[in-house]
């Protein structure tokens, strides 16, 4: 480390005379040997951003912070404490709003840098912010994997496909354990590293460092928390419209050779037919996913196999927007969405102007629909 620290002082030393004879404040302007040493040499070039950059950044991750932590807090809340919400698939759900709490519940720390303009919590706030940061997504991504499998199971097989508590239990432990190595690896320096990027106001694992070690970690990390979710999602809704397809032909079959319009009693009543309602969800769930981790993957693989000169500190902080945004949208996808939810907090919180009929005054759907319904409502 104390070469390391050397080498970083060598760089400062070296973009010195840039600083004071050109007037130009650098993006490491300020800080000492410890902080230097763990900021990547691909940083040590590039001007300090302007304070509107900062104070923009500050303000938009004030408003996620607020939207993400009340909406995923809610969600926590009501599904911990009603007894009827608290079924197998729905502790997943439980278990994606603990992720997504915990993404934003480390965003204070780049707040706090963003308003002193800079790496201003220092190593260990770099460290802490990557740790959850590293749980939060990592464990995210997997626990959408097994909604996934959740909800595919349930439609494929509505008479034994449904998830047992115990399951759902052992499936959540698995998510946890294995998030934990990609977290505590690079935080003990067995493998990669936490550092600073973009402005220097937030942190993630290394994708810089030119090293073999490094390469061999980004690529690691990219399948196994990017890659292989991903083909699991998309496995699974993939599957599910298939069968919902599948099972809506068959029905306009029967539906033909009985010389009747529909087998569905609610069919005039239904704005969209089952199919696409199930369709839209499954292209909803893929797309946020690719919306808030892709950016991320495709930054990390450039950085550690591409032009690295594309990523400047202002490409940098988008990867990590976008994912904030998602850990917001969340909440409204997964648990607002959901009807028994949605007249919890109705009962709970009247001021909320939520208007949910109760199930006893809606109007069912025939048995041939009730295999379909878990992925509208799940």
């Amino acid at each position: 480390m104390e070469n390391e620290t050397q080498n970083y002082n060598v760089y400062g030393a070296y973009f010195a005379p840039l600083r004071s004879s050109d007037g130009v404040k650098m993006l490491v302007d300020g800080l000492d040997s410890a902080d230097l040493a763990v900021i990547p040499e691909h940083w040590l070039s590039y001007t300090a951003p302007p304070a509107s950059a900062h104070t923009a950044l500050a303000l938009l991750y004030c408003f996620f912070t607020a939207a993400a932590l009340i909406g995923n807090g809610l969600v926590i809340f009501i599904f911990a404490t009603t007894k009827s919400l608290r079924t197998s698939s729905n502790l997943l759900i439980l278990n994606l709003a603990i992720f997504d709490f915990i993404m934003m519940a480390k965003a204070p720390i780049f707040i706090y840098n963003s308003a002193m303009r800079g790496f201003a919590t220092g190593a260990l706030g770099c460290q802490i912010f990557s740790v959850m940061g590293s749980y939060s997504g990592i464990g995210a991504s997997m626990t959408n994997a097994c909604i996934a499998y959740d909800r595919h199971s349930t439609i494929t097989r509505p008479l034994d496909g449904r998830l047992s508590r115990g399951k759902a239990l052992l499936m959540i432990a698995c998510v946890w354990i294995y998030a934990t190595p990609w977290s505590l690896m690079p935080l003990f320096n067995v493998w990669g590293r936490f550092v600073p990027e973009g402005y220097l106001t937030s942190c993630t694992f290394d994708y810089l460092t030119n090293t073999f070690d490094t390469k061999l970690f980004v690529g690691c990390i990219f399948t196994c928390s990017y890659l292989f979710p991903m083909g699991f999602i998309i496995y699974f809704y993939s599957g599910i419209v298939k069968q919902v397809f599948a099972h809506e032909a068959a029905l306009r079959e029967q539906a033909k050779k009985m010389n009747v319009e529909s087998l569905r009693s609610n069919q005039n009543a239904s704005a969209e037919s089952a199919e696409i309602r199930i369709a839209k969800a499954a292209l909803t769930v893929c797309f946020l996913f690719v919306a808030s981790w892709t950016p991320y993957g495709v930054m990390s693989l450039i950085g550690a196999f591409g032009d690295q000169q594309l990523l400047t500190p202002g490409v940098t902080m988008i990867p990590a927007v976008a994912c904030k945004t998602v850990a917001c949208i969340d909440p409204w996808v997964y648990a607002i969405s959901h009807p028994k939810y949605r007249q919890e907090l109705q009962r709970r919180m009247p001021w909320l102007q939520i208007r949910e009929p109760d199930d006893n005054a809606s109007t069912g759907t025939t048995n041939t629909s009730n295999s379909t319904a878990p992925a509208a409502t799940a």
